[in-house]
């Protein structure tokens, strides 16, 4: 090391001394985070009885199931498949529209720059984190025992849980909002209704809809799921073929999800640019 180097070496601990000499609780943290985390980790395996022999002993029954998919084959049954395929994609789509609808005036009450006050703003929120905390699956079987079995129960599975997510994600929109604009509407006399109508919803609407187009792609999956445990859709399709061991019809039915997704995502990314285009531009 030359003189130089000592010189500026010195003046950087001079200068930087939390980096150079750095406590011991600090130097101790990250050790002190990863033990407990891999040991958490190794009692998990122990406790789920992880077995890796038994993991590659199944890798041979995945490899008969996979072959006897080949090819994918719906039989007589198309008809009936892409009816079923029909309802899951109007499940997705009418249960987040619905959602969308209802939790767009909720999401207002959750959002401190529409409602100053801790005291009201509190229990929306909690109310949306109780909602959102349940899973889609959960309430589709709370609905099917309530509803009965069929499509409905799947909207208003997918409403409900829907509903506590965008509360959430519009309420943080809403607080994200420029408040010059807000500000301007009300120095021109306008009333806490134009603020909101005028000044905040044009600058969160486009979020929203992002928002609502990914879900809608998101929910064509869950609508997949749900309809497993009865609330109608190409789910239940799903799980009566895998239960008489049809397994060609069973692949035909998940290359059928995987296409109604992809072009699900494709159209909404479209549109998703589409409308951020045209807030740039505006």
């Amino acid at each position: 090391m030359t003189r130089r180097q000592a010189v500026d070496t010195r003046e950087l601990r001079a200068r930087y001394p939390d980096v150079f000499d750095r406590p011991a609780s600090a130097r101790l943290a990250t050790p002190a985070m990863i033990v407990p985390a891999f040991a958490i980790l190794i009692y998990g395996l122990v406790d789920l009885d992880f077995s890796p022999s038994r993991f590659f002993a199944g890798l041979s029954q995945l490899g008969w199931i996979t072959l006897m998919m080949i090819p994918p084959d719906p039989g007589s049954s198309l008809p009936i498949y892409l009816k079923a395929l029909g309802e899951t994609l109007s499940i997705a789509l009418l249960g987040t529209t619905l959602a969308a609808v209802f939790a767009l005036p909720v999401s207002l009450l959750a959002a401190r720059n529409v409602v100053p006050s801790k005291l009201l703003r509190f229990p929306v929120r909690r109310v949306l984190d109780s909602i959102r905390g349940v899973d889609t699956l959960i309430w589709a079987l709370v609905w099917i025992n309530v509803v009965g079995l069929g499509p409905f129960a799947g909207v208003l599975a997918i409403a409900v849980s829907d509903f506590g997510a965008f509360g959430k994600l519009f309420s943080e929109a809403i607080e994200g909002a420029d408040q010059k604009q807000v500000e301007g509407i009300r120095a021109s006399g306008g009333s806490p209704l134009h603020e909101i109508r005028f000044g905040l919803l044009p600058q969160v609407l486009p979020v929203i809809a992002g928002q609502v187009l990914y879900f809608i792609e998101s929910n064509t999956r869950s609508a997949t799921i749900i309809g497993i445990v009865g609330a109608g859709g190409i789910g239940l399709q799903l799980a009566e073929q895998i239960r008489v061991l049809e397994w060609q019809k069973v692949s035909f039915l998940i290359l059928m999800i995987l296409v109604a997704v992809a072009a699900i995502d494709f159209i909404s990314g479209k549109l998703r640019f589409a409308i951020i285009g045209r807030r740039a531009v505006a």
